[in-house]
């Protein structure tokens, strides 16, 4: 056993405490010492330069003391950010809050409210003590914006009073209705600053060219108050102006005084608001993490539940000590990210310097212009109202629960806002389950029935009005768009079914999906079908069940031709699932048996998604292999191919491939190309940058994208049969496969690259039974490259390539593990690889797959053999 894979070690407790490393481990790490990064330093600065400025401005938005603000961002970074679950999410008084905070410091005063702070800091303890941060993530994405929305339009509406010189009222009625006075006594100065504070706030992140690179690196928000700060400063201007009494009479939180209904509503709320908005960011920093390789290993993926405690924890102390709510914040979460945060340390870190401004920087904070800080926090609150939220909204049908919940928020409140959004969420999800649409037309004497929606009883009795429209005798087709069907539409359409064909009537089920398929006169395909999507099953492509019947029987066949089915039991691009089709394999007169028989097979049980095809003919699929990334499951449908689960090579219908491929494209054009358009659009407009070199077999059944979970632009792949490298600068070599190395070290800079072998590969198969002289075809060509692996495993000096925990099950198996350690041998003798690896800026890995059980083994040791272990579903960090 290699010492990279570690064994577990029974050894006594003395000898637990005191090992001596192993020969090939790395020494032990020295005793930990507080440190904090450089880069850690650098993006806390630059977050407390954004936090400085928005805290101020949210506190003046509440109508809290703006100290209160400080308070909050001081809790937030250091309590929060030393006890959360997300390492570089900032917190701290949030926007979202702003409308929350305003409304109870309006009803029951400061004290109260920041004992409100306090009781919502325990209820999200007891939540995630209680581990239910995932279900807060249950919410409609619809509500969470359409709430964020609306808090946005209450916060613009009510500091635009301020922006003016004037003073904002309770709710936003009343703001709108005082707005024409307002805009009847404006204050030119105020104007000014707030006008000179939006365009610096607008413009400054805008300037082009390297000096706008480098302005770019000091926060627009500082910017824009320090300008209307500087220039109010010296043109002497009459303004009111930032107020930060002594904190010897700063107010901290007493015992709330108000009806107890009153109280624990605003206590839900603030839990909500705080809560939702907090999970949603640590979801939101996880995304910006995992964009950057190296961060994304250090730090890792954010513990949502300990980020609720530490929310919680942060709360308590900000409302104990007269802060405002505290939240995660996005934007000084983005700034963090984006600056080189590497550790929690840069958060705690922005939280001391927070303190030190409050403490020393009272006379500079003093000379801000409210109006500057109005205009700030009306900026961020119309960016709340998000045109990319409204777009994702509209494309997901949800406009309505956004427009409701938005409204409600603004005129009603937040609490009663989402209520309101909820309510109606779950009203469209039931009009979508119980309105179905049911069509009814004739084309060329075929009748066609379109059901859109789901099939529940509630559609029962339009579906057999239809359906009895249907003249008797005649040929029907019954198409099923939608993904479930209860037991009484089962029972409808098999009553009406069996009704129809005993008069003399074909019927034929089909799914979006799918093509045209007949059934006999019988019908008992159509009943098969439904069998398939009775009771609590779905219909279509997305769970991989089917829905339309079989194809004609083998009577109606030719009777000179093989005995074969085309019947087919799957969607082209079911994913993740082989083509079903039950083609019937059979060996032609004249045909090739030697091709389908005698090798070993790595076939599952009939009725299983793997595909019964015969390893042996792998190499026939070489130059019809599917080398993309899409959720094509690879099946080879060709003629002249008798692989996979495709007809026999003699007695294939001439259409039978076309049409596969014709339905294949049709399918991805209508349901999966508008999915990806965006997606491939930008790699369309920036190029490829893959991160690895694939290199694997052509063997159908190998779906890279599948077990790499990779998507488009992420691997640059080269299939070939048998997942060979010829060495480089051999004579009569294929330069195809060095080229596309060539290519990928030099041109795309990939940063690792992979040969993968697999299971019952047929170029190992006829590398076994290959035999000296012959006719030299171009198979027997090629393969000739995969001459070294066969020496290496018959040199008895040196040890077998190897699986970890069990021996390989044949021969074959045993040439594929050390044809990919071969392989990595001829990789490295090309000049391009060699000086990567050199330059320490290119990985080689080893892979082998066993398609029968779904299962992949890395090279985890390299020297002699190899060994290759099996990778579980639990190695992430693999």
């Amino acid at each position: 056993m290699s010492a990279c894979v570690p064994t577990r070690a029974t050894d006594s407790h003395q000898n637990r405490t005191k090992r001596a490393p192993q020969p090939h481990s790395p020494p032990p790490p020295p005793p930990r010492r507080f440190r904090i990064a450089g880069a850690d330093v650098s993006a806390s600065i630059a977050v407390f330069l954004i936090a400085l400025p928005l805290s101020l401005g949210i506190a003046l938005a509440t109508g809290a003391p703006l100290q209160a603000g400080l308070v909050a961002a001081a809790a937030g970074g250091l309590v929060a950010g030393r006890l959360g679950g997300c390492p570089l999410q900032v917190s701290g008084p949030a926007a979202g809050l702003t409308v929350v905070t305003a409304d109870l410091i309006h009803r029951y005063g400061w004290r109260t409210t920041c004992a409100v702070t306090v009781l919502a800091g325990l209820a999200q303890l007891a939540l995630g003590c209680l581990r239910v941060a995932r279900t807060a993530l249950a919410v409609s994405p619809a509500i969470v914006h359409g709430m964020l929305a609306g808090i946005g339009v209450t916060i613009a509406v009510a500091q635009l009073h301020i922006v003016l010189g004037g003073t904002p009222q309770s709710s936003v009625l009343a703001n709108l209705r005082a707005l024409p006075a307002q805009l009847a006594d404006v204050h030119p100065a105020d104007v000014a600053m707030s006008v000179l504070t939006l365009a610096l706030l607008l413009l400054w992140p805008r300037v082009p060219g390297r000096l706008g690179h480098l302005m770019r690196k000091m926060p627009a928000a500082l910017v824009a108050v320090a300008g209307a700060t500087l220039t109010a400063s010296l043109a002497g201007l009459s303004l009111a102006k930032v107020d930060l009494p002594s904190w010897s009479s700063h107010a901290l939180a007493g015992l709330p005084e108000g009806p107890a209904l009153g109280i624990a509503a605003a206590v839900l709320t603030t839990t909500l608001v705080c809560s939702v908005q907090s999970l949603l960011g640590a979801v939101a920093v996880d995304k910006l993490v995992a964009g950057q390789p190296g961060l994304s290993a250090r730090v890792g993926r954010s513990d949502l539940n300990r980020e609720l405690l530490g929310q919680g924890a942060a709360n308590i102390v900000s409302g104990a000590l007269g802060g405002l709510p505290v939240a995660g914040v996005a934007v000084r979460s983005s700034a963090n990210v984006q600056a080189g945060a590497v550790s929690r340390n840069s958060t705690m870190l922005h939280g001391v310097l927070v303190v030190v401004a409050a403490l020393l920087m009272v006379p500079v904070l003093e000379l801000i212009p409210l109006a500057s800080l109005a205009a700030l926090v009306m900026a961020v609150g119309i960016q709340m109202v998000s045109l990319n939220h409204i777009r994702t909204v509209t494309r997901h049908r949800e406009v309505l629960v956004y427009v409701v919940t938005t409204l409600g928020v603004v005129f009603l409140g937040v609490l009663e806002g989402v209520l309101l959004g909820v309510t109606v969420a779950v009203a469209v999800a039931l009009n979508r389950l119980a309105h179905t649409r049911i069509t009814h037309d004739e084309k060329e004497g075929v009748h066609h029935v379109h059901v859109r929606g789901q099939l529940t009883f509630l559609a029962v009795p339009r579906l057999s009005r239809t359906l009895h429209l249907v003249p008797q005798g005649t040929h029907v087709v019954v198409e099923l768009d939608g993904s479930f069907m209860d037991h009484a539409a089962y029972e409808s359409l098999q009553d009406w079914q069996n009704s129809h064909t005993a008069r003399g009537g074909t019927a034929e089920l089909t799914g979006r999906r799918t093509g045209v398929r007949d059934t006999g006169p019988d019908g008992t395909g159509f009943e098969a079908a439904l069998a398939n999507t009775a009771t609590g099953t779905t219909i279509g492509a997305t769970s991989g069940t089917t829905t339309e019947a079989p194809a004609r029987t083998t009577a109606d066949a030719p009777s000179d031709g093989p005995t074969t089915s085309t019947v087919c039991r799957c969607h082209p691009w079911t994913p993740w699932r082989n083509h079903q089709c039950d083609h019937r394999r059979s060996t032609p007169a004249g045909g090739h048996p030697a091709e389908q028989t005698d090798q070993p097979t790595d076939r599952p049980a009939p009725g299983t998604a793997e595909p019964s095809s015969s390893p042996g003919t792998e190499p026939h699929t070489g130059t019809g292999t599917h080398t993309g990334a899409g959720p094509d499951t690879g099946t080879h449908h060709g003629t002249g191919t008798p692989t996979g689960t495709g007809t026999p090579r003699s007695g294939t219908p001439t259409g039978t491939a076309g049409s596969q491929l014709a339905r294949g494209i049709s399918a991805f054009q209508r349901d999966t190309a508008p999915l990806v358009r965006g997606e491939l659009a930008r790699l369309a407009e920036e190029g490829q940058r893959p991160s690895q070199l694939f290199l694997t077999c052509a063997d159908s059944r190998l779906v890279t994208s599948m077990i790499t979970s990779s998507g488009p632009g992420d691997l640059f792949v080269v299939r070939n049969v048998g997942n060979l490298v010829p060495p480089p600068g051999e004579e009569s070599g294929d330069d195809s496969v060095a080229a596309a190395i060539e290519y990928a070290v030099d041109v795309l800079r990939v940063r690792s690259i992979t040969v993968c072998g697999h299971s019952g590969c047929g170029a190992m198969q006829a590398l076994l039974n290959s035999e000296p002289g012959g006719t030299q075809t171009p198979l027997k060509r090629w393969l000739r490259h995969g001459v070294p692996s066969l020496e290496r495993m018959a040199d008895d000096g040196r040890p077998w390539a190897r699986l970890a925990g069990r021996a390989p099950a044949d021969a074959v198996e045993q040439l594929c593990l050390t044809n990919v350690v071969q392989q990595l041998e001829h990789l490295r003798g090309h000049e391009s690889v060699a000086r990567a690896l050199r330059e320490g800026a290119l990985e080689l890995h080893g892979m082998y797959f066993h398609v029968g059980e779904a299962q992949a083994y890395l090279l985890t040791e390299a020297d002699g053999g190899g060994l290759f272990d099996g990778v579980g579903a639990a190695d992430m960090s693999a």
